[in-house]
């Protein structure tokens, strides 16, 4: 092992590297095909533990730094694991969409009214860079060489969920703390030059009048490589976590809750309660009554506005029975009325609204209000066998 996993804790207190070193690599090798990457990330992420337990006034002071180390580096190993599992491309999306979402409220360029496309576009655009500073970081704090690149997938595993938490990083602040991600999102916001008007036409087929030498304006430029360039389509699987967060933004912001917008970011961060008030201001009941209207919200979007995109990521489509098994299926439809039953026929056969409701003699609205129940009883169902008791938080 080198000199990061066997060295001990400053003071009295000094912590177990070498079985927190022999347990990742066993949970590597276990979990993992990539025998000859195993090392290498086991002894990195060892590492930082010890960096962490060592520079952490708290842990040094709780008397109980062999445990504080072991919790540590399980938190390490299962984030990696995690991404590991996803592959290389889900991986991607995943990161991309949980970076996207912490900081969708921060990119807002001055002078600038921003369409929702327009806002996702200078998100990518800083999402780029921050890949790179963050492989920068990766590279310094493990002490990699300057060229290191993550091959395997096992390392692009590790990089990413370093990653994510390099993103999430607190930076104390007068007064208050803030992400790293959000504070660098910030400053490229404000660091946006004032808008350009381009004309699309001049840009994608050229101007007989470029003696103004408009043409070799850098928007002009830019806009043109832009359009040139031939990209592949991800798969739809890949985007579809994605996809439905970016939809629901967008619905909350169409129906004018920007507060449950804000409130879903800060959620997707998995921040507590306590932090959520702090950052938005709010007393515990304000915040309570800002999480009951986020939910109803939520349940008309999943059950009602975008219910077939939201059940396909679920992989609760119609196809494979909203997703009960065979039992939980067959005490569903016994449950269901002889016109709810023939809605949720007519449905799984494909049928528009329109024509189930001239055949079941109902209006759209009545259809709708049926099929948000139909629906509703079978969420219920399959988030009372995944809790184990019959409360459903629909979220």
């Amino acid at each position: 092992m080198n000199s990061a996993a066997t060295a001990t804790t400053q003071g009295d207190k000094s912590i177990g590297v070498e079985v927190i070193f022999q347990f990742l690599l066993k949970e590597l090798q276990q979990s993992t095909r990539a025998e000859k990457k195993c090392r290498d990330v086991a002894l990195r992420i060892a590492g930082e533990v010890l960096r962490i337990c060592n520079e952490s006034k708290r842990i040094q002071a709780s008397g109980e730094i062999e445990s504080a180390a072991m919790t540590l580096a399980k938190h390490r190993l299962q984030q990696c694991l995690r991404y590991y599992q996803l592959g290389s491309n889900r991986g991607r999306v995943e990161l991309h969409s949980t970076l996207s979402a912490i900081i969708y409220r921060y990119i807002n360029p001055p002078h600038k009214q921003l369409s929702y496309q327009g806002r996702l576009t200078i998100i990518e655009d800083f999402l780029q860079g921050f890949y790179l500073e963050a492989l920068n970081a990766f590279r310094r704090e493990n002490q990699q060489a300057p060229t290191y690149r993550p091959q395997a997938l096992l390392e692009l595993a590790e990089y990413m969920a370093f990653t994510e938490r390099y993103g999430k990083r607190r930076i104390p602040l007068p007064g208050r703390q803030q992400q790293l991600i959000i504070l660098r999102a910030q400053t490229f916001s404000q660091q946006q030059p004032p808008e350009t008007s381009v004309d699309i036409e001049q840009a994608s087929e050229g101007s007989s009048g470029e003696a103004d030498g408009s043409w070799e304006e850098p928007a002009i430029q830019q806009l043109r490589a832009a359009m040139a360039m031939q990209t592949q389509p991800e798969p739809e699987e890949d985007t579809l976590r994605s996809v439905v967060v970016t939809e629901l933004m967008n619905y909350l912001e169409q129906r004018q809750q920007s507060d449950c917008a804000d409130y879903f970011s800060l959620r997707l961060q998995d921040l507590s309660a306590q932090e959520i008030e702090s950052i938005l201001g709010l007393t515990p009941r304000q915040r309570d009554y800002l999480q009951q209207r986020f939910k109803y919200h939520l349940i008309r979007f999943s059950l009602l506005h975008r219910w077939e995109l939201v059940h396909e990521w679920l992989e609760a489509s119609l196809p494979t029975n909203l997703g009960l098994t065979p039992h939980q299926w067959q005490m569903y439809t016994v449950k269901l009325d002889e016109k709810d039953r023939s809605l949720l026929d007519l449905k799984q056969q494909g049928e528009s609204d329109e024509t189930i409701a001239k055949a079941l003699g109902l209006s759209i609205a009545q259809l709708q209000k049926r099929w948000f129940k139909i629906l509703e009883q079978a969420w219920e169902i399959r988030n009372s066998f995944v809790s184990g008791s019959s409360a459903s938080t629909h979220e």
